[in-house]
């Protein structure tokens, strides 16, 4: 494990856990330089004195709080400890909570924590109380130069300890424009269920990396390769993504979804749902003789044709339920 970036206590009653705090999460952006587009040289950023212009090396820099415009009071790394002991050097359990009560818009950063020397036994202790309690403790931490609040999470073995966003940083979300149910039908629902239901699978993290990253990488090599090294591509009119439509037809879309996705997703597709306004039923006409074959005939058809004819449209018939029953899908021409 890598050093610790913070050393410390977990605090409660009169709990005393010491522990260390160490980075859970690691960045791989694409490290790209700047560079001058004259000669392709990389650029270099120089701290230096406003007052003087002349560079200033890092023995020479210390942290200042500017309280008046144009006037700053030093304050060093001790002076931001001896501020608050007890807040620099604890991470203070104020409350237990519900695990599932603390919305993830205010989840930030994780960070792992360990037992320091002497801690093991009572940092099993409250790993396993949060676990069989299914709750997560909110707690104060400073860090650097900043409080934070925070959330220990029992996972495992260990204990993750993850910042969280104070309310007056989650912005309100009333004044975006969020859809309602949109006239979604129980058809378009049920189709997206099943689709849902045919992609799930177990939560495996090894099975998603970053391929834009290794498109990007792919595309250094080929123009490396190629000798393009300082070929600047100017911007294209033409987008390689198509425009999407504003109309979309969400059945249609579920279905291409759902195409070859297995025999149950499929029958989902095409089991008939109820529609949301049913049809209304058309009255019954009376019994009638003798109009039924009058209008079969046709001056210069054939039997076999008038039966083709007739059956689709006695289909018709029967599926909106306002034709007379006198009417034989079957008649004869005569």
């Amino acid at each position: 494990m890598a050093r610790a970036l913070w050393k410390g206590a977990i605090s409660f009653g009169l709990v005393h856990i010491p522990v260390e705090l160490h980075k859970a999460v690691e960045s791989h952006d694409l490290d790209l330089t700047m560079l001058d587009k004259r000669d392709f040289s990389p650029i270099g950023f120089k701290r230096y004195n406003k007052g003087s212009g002349k560079e200033v090396t890092w023995d020479n820099i210390v942290k200042g709080y500017e309280y008046s415009d144009g006037e700053y009071v030093v304050l060093s790394d001790e002076d931001l400890r001896l501020a608050n002991p007890k807040a620099t050097q604890t991470i203070d359990i104020m409350a237990f909570v519900d695990a599932d009560s603390v919305p993830l818009t205010f989840y930030e950063t994780p960070y792992y924590l360990s037992p320091g020397r002497g801690g093991d036994k009572v940092y099993a202790l409250l790993r396993e109380t949060l676990h069989k309690a299914g709750r997560i403790a909110i707690a104060t931490v400073v860090i650097r130069t900043r409080q934070h609040l925070c959330a220990l999470v029992s996972v495992g073995d260990g204990i993750i300890m993850n910042t969280l966003r104070y309310a007056t940083e989650i912005r309100n979300p009333e004044d975006l424009k969020l859809p309602g149910d949109s006239g979604l039908t129980d058809k378009e629902l049920k189709m997206a269920l099943s689709l849902v239901e045919d992609m799930s699978e177990k939560w495996n993290p090894k099975e998603y990396h970053d391929t834009y990253r290794e498109d990007v990488l792919k595309l250094v090599e080929k123009k490396v390769k190629a000798g393009h090294t300082h070929t600047i591509t100017e911007p294209s009119n033409e987008s390689p993504v198509p425009k999407a439509s504003n109309v979309v037809d969400l059945v249609a879309l579920l279905k291409q979804s759902l195409g070859g996705k297995g025999k149950a997703a499929a029958a989902a597709a095409d089991e008939p749902v109820e529609e949301q306004e049913e049809a209304p039923r058309a009255p019954r006409a009376r019994r009638s003789t003798g109009s039924g074959a009058a209008a079969s005939k046709t001056g210069t058809t054939s039997s076999r044709s008038t039966k083709s004819a007739a059956k689709p449209a006695a289909k018709r018939t029967s599926a909106a339920k306002s034709t007379s029953k006198s009417t034989s899908p079957r008649r004869k021409a005569a």
